[in-house]
């Protein structure tokens, strides 16, 4: 069927009469054999991980990548759940090795037997190239210490155990406690190089702040090694969603188009307006996003429109909202934002793979202005309203904490006037 109906065809139909609801269940081809009758992975046989131990990962990472939504995902759930999954296997290893990475002989299969498990639990075929990751990526790369006890011996291990064993998923974005943590820990490891880089200079300079990202990576697997794995899953998908949602992750085409039709003062609205729903068109085809990089896809949108001449703003003229910027979903035609917390698909044999999706609030775009900086939802200086209740009590949890986010991106505009 999914062949025949083409990509989207996974995407669930909505009738007109319907209401959307906050938790939306995007239905996975039945009847899901790989999650209920997983097939037995051909592993290469050289490979360390212990991937039974780690079985309830591993199950996660697969409903998160499986293969219909995985490029959907990607940037959101699936990837940052992988590279978690990587660490922790990697962390755990090191207990018995006593070492924070494989060496490239090793590297390759257990990339391979990795691909094979997951595949085998119904994952998607291709997640090296979806998440971009490379046999390197279970290596030391650059960065000059793996041992655990000289790590141990470089590092305050106790300062970083103790900023990182736990983490609250916002405020560690804004105060960066743990993130500072590993960063002083991965510079501590960068300097052990015998050829020390110095911090001086431009030449040298990205030569070491690539030694200590890959340090980085290090730092992780330690820390992944001094928690249970849920804990660990939980710090890792933490951290990553600090940056996830710093960045949009749309293309954006060529917009003359919408530069000869909106250009000059605007002289015939209903082309402009024609022209901006041709363009937000092929953006609602990529990828989902979150509610907070969707706000950073409309700062980036308006800021390459206002370059083109286009001052007026086509947003509130054409009502571009930030559903706008996200895959659409259902006959009704509307925006499926994820919520910016961490979150993971679920599985259930009878309603199959789904997602929380948020498709009731409808915020406007917000056009940017070019001579002020972006607000940060950081800013602690409006404060933030009451929550509404939950609309749906099984994901109550969930609903709040999207609540929160789409409350700071209806303030932004006021942030920014509070501000100057």
């Amino acid at each position: 069927m999914l062949t025949e109906r083409g990509a989207y065809a996974f995407l669930p139909e909505i009738t007109p009469s319907a209401s959307p609801q906050p938790f939306l269940p995007l239905l996975a081809p039945s009847p899901l054999t790989p999650f209920t009758n997983s097939t037995i992975p051909k592993l290469s046989g050289d490979c360390m991980l212990n991937f039974t131990a780690a079985e309830n990962l591993m199950t996660m990472t697969a409903i998160d990548c499986f293969a219909a939504f995985a490029p959907l995902l990607a940037n959101v759930i699936c990837c940052p759940q992988l590279h978690a999954t990587l660490v922790i296997l990697l962390g755990q290893l090191s207990k018995e090795t006593g070492v924070l990475a494989l060496n490239r002989t090793l590297a390759k299969p257990c990339l391979s037997d990795m691909e094979q498990v997951l595949e085998g639990q119904g994952a998607g075929e291709n997640l090296k190239q979806v998440c971009s990751i490379h046999p390197s990526n279970l290596t030391e790369a650059s960065c000059p210490v793996k041992d655990v006890d000289e790590f141990e011996s470089t590092i305050n291990s106790s300062v970083l155990l103790a900023s990182c064993e736990k983490i609250d998923p916002v405020k560690e974005c804004c105060d960066q406690v743990c993130q500072g943590a590993i960063s002083d820990a991965a510079t501590r490891l960068a300097l052990k190089a015998s050829d020390p880089l110095s911090m001086d200079g431009p030449h040298v300079l990205p030569e070491h702040s690539t030694r200590v990202n890959d340090c980085k990576t290090v730092v992780l697997r330690w820390l992944a090694s001094k928690l249970d794995p849920y804990r660990a899953k939980e710090v890792l998908r933490g951290l990553t969603n600090c940056n996830v949602n710093k960045v949009c992750p749309l293309v954006f085409p060529n917009m003359k188009h919408v530069a000869n039709s909106c250009g000059n003062g605007i002289s015939n609205p209903t082309t402009c307006c024609d022209a901006m729903d041709s363009y937000v068109s092929h953006l609602q085809k990529q990828t989902l996003v979150t509610n907070l990089q969707a706000l950073d896809c409309a700062t980036s949108l308006g800021l390459k429109l206002q370059k083109y001449n286009i001052t007026k703003n086509v947003y509130s003229l054409c009502h571009i909202s930030l559903k706008d910027f996200s895959l659409q979903v259902g006959s009704q035609v509307s925006g499926c934002l994820l919520p910016s917390l961490p979150s993971d698909a679920t599985f259930d044999k009878f309603s199959g793979i789904s997602f929380i999706c948020d498709l009731n609030d409808n915020i406007p775009a917000p056009w940017p202005n070019p001579s002020l900086l972006p607000a940060s939802s950081c800013n602690k200086t409006v404060r933030i309203p009451a929550l509404p209740a939950a609309t749906n009590a099984q994901s109550g949890l969930y609903n709040e904490y999207i609540a929160i986010y789409l409350l700071i991106v209806s303030s932004l505009a006021m942030m920014m006037l509070l501000q100057f």
